[in-house]
């Protein structure tokens, strides 16, 4: 919790340097940015939960998949953040582009679409070719040796299945922070700070996500509001203030709503009087 809160605390406390140093509005810009990212990493912890459970990982070795998961994304979402600032920069109408993906992404979440799955993916199964897959762990060991060849473990499997996740996360959450600023410096700074407290905030809302009923509705809401700024951005200037308010209120809304039907469900029913 208290791991949680400081991380939280060093992103809030870097977006009032970039207020003071680079002025309000470039605040208002990483706020913006920082509150969906890291609304939209919430979303991730659960499928981290069901590929922990796919894998049968240890609560002991779940910090060391997610360190390295962190790491290595974001390595990830670097790359992604200079592609896409190139793409916006050579051509104009990159924005409709991303707007037309965030659409698209929040009517799939508003219908439940399938998330990725834990053991399918084209990257487990060239692994798989590689190198064997033990189906045993071996303490916190990414790789092993059994019977003097070289192996990988379930562990590093996992691993594997949550950077891939995380690039397919990545394809809706990235153009979403370019559809509150084009600031490349802004846009990582806020993808940095929204990630590097993932791993602790897993461990927060490891055993409460599923109080959260209206996260993938409010998620969509997100991401449907950044599409469409993105795409009537050329006609239609949005405040970034306004944004700001508009992500702040979508947030707050799936929070309270959610709240609102755990209070419901567990209310005990009214009982009707006799006779």
């Amino acid at each position: 919790m208290l791991v949680s809160a400081a991380w939280i605390g060093a992103g809030i406390a870097f977006g009032l340097v970039i207020a003071v140093t680079q002025g309000g509005g470039a605040g208002q810009e990483y706020f913006a940015a920082y509150l969906i990212e890291k609304a939209l990493s919430v979303d991730n912890l659960f499928v981290f939960a069901v590929l922990f459970r796919a894998f049968a990982v240890p609560p002991a070795s779940q910090h060391r998949v997610l360190f390295f998961g962190v790491i290595g994304a974001l390595v990830l979402r670097g790359g992604f953040i200079t592609a896409g600032a190139a793409l916006i920069h050579q051509l104009s109408w990159a924005f409709y582009i991303f707007g037309a993906v965030l659409l698209a992404a929040a009517i799939r979440m508003a219908r439940g679409g399938p998330q990725a799955g834990p053991g399918g993916g084209l990257v487990l199964r060239g692994l798989r070719k590689i190198m064997p897959v033990t189906e045993d762990h071996d303490g916190t060991r990414f790789v092993t040796r059994p019977a003097g060849k070289l192996a990988a473990t379930p562990l590093l499997m996992a691993l594997i299945a949550i950077e891939t996740t995380d690039v397919i996360f990545a394809i809706d959450s990235i153009p979403a922070a370019f559809g509150v600023t084009t600031d490349v410096f802004i846009v990582f700074t806020s993808n940095a700070f929204a990630i590097l407290g993932l791993r602790a905030l897993y461990f927060v809302l490891a055993g409460v996500m599923e109080r959260f009923a209206y996260l993938s509705q409010g998620l969509a809401v997100l991401l449907a509001f950044i599409g469409a700024k993105m795409i009537f951005s050329p006609v239609w200037h949005l405040p970034t203030v306004v944004s700001l308010g508009g992500v702040i209120v979508i947030i707050t809304g799936a929070i309270l709503l959610s709240v609102w039907k755990r209070r419901r469900a567990a209310a005990p029913a009214p009982v009707s009087g006799s006779g």
